[in-house]
């Protein structure tokens, strides 16, 4: 064997592995965004097949190899060949190289200890590769097929050994997590002077949490937990780094994806106060139902601690009915909230919305005060008076309360409003809902002078109503935007569908790959003075991305 066919057969492995470092590294970032759940993960795989599994290069190697072993003996010129032809076919790693994540790999404890599992399986599938060439063949050609086998079979099997390096880490993580939950719920039941305040809620949850630790922050010292540290981990987490003697409010934000979720979190510190924001569509795909989603937000009132108090959205019907039925049950105290309904404990009136805010009249009792708060969107004002129904549960007093709304600043990526370029930006890329998108395009309407433009990828997680309330959300932005930058050509096909069906210009749609690519529509097309809202930004998981 010659020094060309030597340097060729380097340059053919050199290529093989940099491509299976990028690829198995995205593997386990799409695991990473999806919760560390397999079925998740699973999910994101299916129907995926020839766009992420398996690629061109997949197919090109297959036939190399096939030819490869066949070919004996072979010169070292035709070595040389199939090499290099082996490099050009893996050199590209173009699906996992030009995505820019929009939330990037966190090597965290676990995903080191997921990757060095990783490691060890596709090593394992490697080295059983290299046993079968040494099997059934001998000779140059197989003594190539010895060192391209192996990382083509670590490099195709790539999803599938990140999806079984997590199978086999399940029970060790499950072991630490259960330690770090034990140790946070310790803790907090050492701290009997420590009021704690759940929120959850199909929409609005992380908003009203940062206004009540707004509120209470200026008389108290309070704990709240950080952007959408919303799950058990990121609960205990947060307790057992940052809890101290002198919080007096524990401030606690709890998700939901999947039954059960809301009772683990309760478990985990037990509320003193609970917080029902809304119960809709979101997550309608994991939870099956409107009902099953109902039941599940509503589970947190099961968790009261006796002379507890639920502090709800009053003009969400299904929250307010079950709040009524399980609060005559089991005898808490019930504190509602409205925008609309006169008969709420706390009432917001006579609201005025601009692109700089809201003004209001907030009623409790017999009481009133004028309310002023630099948040967009009426959904917002109703997220204030649940902060503000909190706090004064809490013992602050009416006038506080409404001093301290005033310094509520947005919460980032939900209906923030900043200048770029002359351009006004109204962020609401965090996620999207029908409430939120529908409270988030009445806002753009609002902004005059200049063009308004929303860019939008749409709604997921709806189940089978995702198509309808996409093609309703489209003709929503009919009566409010002048232009519209879809995200993905499939999945904003519904939206598509509901602006024309709205009469929306066909010329006034535009639909691009990528949020980058919708990005350069905007340097390109919009100037000083025209509006732009970003609505929803969907996780990698959900980019669409051409094949190659």
């Amino acid at each position: 064997m010659n020094i060309l066919a030597v340097i060729s057969i380097l340059i053919a492995v050199g290529f093989s592995i940099w491509r299976i470092v990028r690829r198995t590294r995205f593997f386990l970032h799409m695991l990473q965004l999806s919760g560390y759940k397999l079925s998740a993960y699973s999910t994101y795989l299916d129907g995926k097949t020839f766009d992420v599994r398996i690629r061109a290069s997949h197919i090109v190697g297959a036939i190399i190899l096939i030819v490869l072993v066949w070919m004996q003996p072979a010169t070292p010129g035709m070595i040389a060949g199939f090499s290099l032809a082996w490099a050009f076919a893996f050199i590209s790693s173009r699906r996992y190289r030009r995505d820019r994540p929009k939330k990037r790999l966190v090597w965290t404890a676990r995903m080191k200890r997921l990757g060095g599992a990783t490691l060890v399986v596709a090593l394992i599938a490697g080295v059983a590769g290299t046993g079968l060439v040494w099997t059934f063949g001998d000779g140059s050609p197989w003594l190539l097929a010895t060192l391209l086998v192996p990382l083509y079979l670590m490099d195709l099997g790539a999803p599938e050994w990140v999806r079984m390096a997590g199978a086999i880490m399940t029970p060790f993580e499950r072991n630490v997590h259960e330690g770090f939950k034990r140790a946070a719920s310790d803790r907090l039941a050492e701290r009997a002077d420590l009021t704690r305040i759940a929120i959850t809620g199909s929409y609005g949850k992380t908003s009203v949490k940062f206004a009540v630790r707004d509120i209470l922050s200026e008389r108290f010292l309070v704990l709240a937990t950080p952007g959408s540290f919303n799950t058990p981990m990121g609960i205990s987490k947060v307790v057992n780094d940052q809890l101290t003697d002198d919080h007096r409010f524990a401030v606690l934000e709890m998700g939901m994806r999947h039954p059960g979720d809301i009772a683990e979190l309760a478990m985990l510190a037990p509320p003193d106060i609970a917080v029902i924001t809304s119960i809709g569509p979101a997550h309608l795909e994991s939870m099956g139902s409107i009902e099953a989603i109902a039941e599940e937000k509503l589970s947190l009132l099961v968790h009261l601690t006796s002379d507890g108090t639920a502090v709800v959205n009053a003009d969400d019907a299904r929250v307010l009915a079950g709040a009524k039925a399980m609060a005559a049950e089991r005898g808490f105290s019930l504190v509602t909230c409205s925008i609309s309904d006169t008969g709420a404990d706390l009432v917001g009136s006579d609201i005025q919305y601009g692109p700089n805010g809201a003004e209001f009249m907030l009623q409790v009792g017999s009481e009133s005060i004028p309310v002023q708060i630099g948040l967009l969107g009426h959904h917002n004002v109703l997220n204030v008076i649940l902060g503000a129904a909190v706090a004064l549960t809490c013992g602050m007093r009416l006038r506080h309360v409404a001093r301290a709304v005033r310094r509520i600043e947005p919460v980032p990526h939900r209906l923030a409003l900043r200048e770029e370029h002359g351009l006004r930006i109204i962020d609401d890329a965090f996620n999207s809902n029908p409430v939120g998108a529908a409270s988030a395009v009445d806002v753009l309407s609002q902004f005059r002078p200049g063009r308004r433009v929303i860019v939008t990828p749409g709604m997921v997680e709806l189940g089978d109503e995702e198509a309808n309330l996409n093609r309703a959300f489209g003709k929503q932005i009919a009566t409010s935007a002048d232009d519209a930058v879809l995200v993905g050509p499939k999945r904003t096909a519904p939206i598509r569908e509901g602006l024309l069906e709205a009469g929306f210009g066909e010329d006034r749609i535009h639909t691009v790959t990528t949020l980058f690519d919708a990005q350069n529509w905007v340097r390109k097309h919009c100037v000083p003075g025209d509006t732009v809202l970003y609505e929803n930004d969907l996780p990698d998981q959900f980019t669409e991305e051409p094949g190659g």
